[in-house]
């Protein structure tokens, strides 16, 4: 395959994650190496690692997506808008529009069978989630309207969500009716809020 520029920036990334997603769901994350996904996106192994310095990161490439995603929930609310609102409205917003965030795309079953299948992918998915925890608490703690708790929020926000959307992904890769798995997919969440609401927040205000 002819070799693309290795300056390509953001299309050389979307090449690279491409082409690697594509090899990981076919043959399965572990038995597909660095240097193979190179040569089918036509770059270097030096460039790959350049854009995703480890390997689960070229399968769990949305990491950055969910970070910005829970910073603009803080960050561009509307005045008065409780946080827990804000978050309520965009994890609902990802399933409206089937977001690939979301759990309940299309493609989500090959994608969590292929993480399910990798007790790499798995321990990468954890880490990821422990770092998305990190970056609420510091946006909570610089935010002058939130006075509850920032570390108890974002803990259980980020546990519950995670609970949330492994049970999806069971019953998806278990092959359940996916009108009826999204159907309780969002009513979970609902619940989510709703043990959330006064717990964490401002003590006594109910968002």
């Amino acid at each position: 395959m002819p070799r693309t520029s290795e300056r390509g920036g953001p299309q050389t990334r979307a090449r690279i994650a491409e082409v690697a997603g594509g090899l990981f769901l076919e043959r399965g994350f572990e038995n597909v190496t660095v240097a193979e996904i190179a040569r089918e996106a036509g770059v270097s192994s030096v460039t790959v690692f350049k854009h995703f310095p480890r390997k689960e990161d070229l399968f769990l490439d949305r990491a950055d997506d969910a970070a910005e995603l829970l910073r603009s929930s803080v960050r561009d609310r509307a005045a008065g808008v409780h946080v827990l609102t804000s978050l309520r409205e965009a994890m609902c917003g990802l399933v409206e529009v089937r977001h690939p965030l979301s759990g309940v795309e299309d493609r989500s079953v090959p994608f969590f069978r292929t993480v399910a299948g990798s007790p790499a992918l798995i321990a990468r998915a954890r880490e990821i989630a422990s770092e998305l925890q990190g970056v609420l608490v510091e946006e909570l703690d610089r935010d002058p309207a939130f006075e509850g708790d920032a570390t108890l929020l974002a803990a259980f926000f980020i546990a519950g969500y995670t609970t949330v959307l492994v049970e999806t992904a069971r019953r998806l890769i278990a092959e359940d009716a996916r009108d009826g798995v999204v159907a309780d997919h969002s009513a979970r969440l609902e619940r989510l809020f709703d043990a959330l609401r006064g717990g964490v927040g401002k003590p006594g205000a109910r968002p």
